[in-house]
């Protein structure tokens, strides 16, 4: 008896467009924006490794896409889209990350958005977008994502778009300021997407 085929994922940059954001493949040319607006020490509090220069913000594009190069990432700078003056305006990261193409599984994170757009709808959108994309064009069947045990408002925010946590993983990373940090897991898998989408689109309304 012949094993079933296996067929993995095919992922490959692109551009997501929503109404008010479109996710660019991340560049070298997005470096100006993304140090303009991502200095702010608070966006990184919770990160394990710290962006403080414009010289560590060119390591950390410079290292996205060295995963995106190994298979392992898919990064997009965050643009500010629709009729607004604004428009065109870097605001932010995230990416597709620990990406297993023959298991159908990706990570969402690596994910910040600027202060002055933190309350904004940017970042429902932008998940809204990665979800949309990775269950409905790429055929996922988990995506996952992280955050530190101590920060409570990304947790919130997480289990706010429908996912669900699945566990803590203590001790699990060394940080730049020498703490080890404990990390929650969510995830949404395939079946879950629909009640998902549909919980989405009441948050975006």
């Amino acid at each position: 008896m012949s094993l079933p085929l296996i067929t993995p994922m095919q992922v490959s940059p692109l551009t997501l467009q929503g109404p008010h954001l479109r996710l660019e493949p991340l560049s070298l040319d997005h470096l100006a924006g993304l140090t303009a607006v991502g200095l702010d020490p608070e966006l990184w509090r919770w990160v394990p490794n710290q962006v403080r220069s414009a010289a560590d913000m060119r390591a950390y594009v410079e290292q996205a896409l060295a995963e995106q190069a190994a298979g392992s990432s898919l990064p997009f700078a965050l643009v500010l889209a629709g009729p607004d003056q604004a428009a065109g305006t870097v605001i932010g990261s995230t990416r597709f990350g620990n990406i297993s193409l023959r298991d159908r599984r990706l990570e969402i994170g690596w994910t910040w958005v600027a202060k002055p757009w933190q309350r904004s709808a940017a970042n429902t959108e932008a998940k809204s977008l990665l979800l949309t994309h990775a269950f409905e064009t790429l055929g996922a069947h988990r995506v996952e994502l992280k955050t530190d045990f101590l920060n409570e408002k990304s947790r919130t925010a997480i289990a706010r778009i429908g996912a669900q946590q699945e566990g803590i993983f203590r001790r699990h990373v060394q940080t730049d300021t020498g703490r080890v940090r404990d990390t929650v897991y969510f995830a949404i898998i395939d079946s879950d997407w629909p009640a998902v989408k549909a919980h989405l689109a009441k948050l975006r309304a």
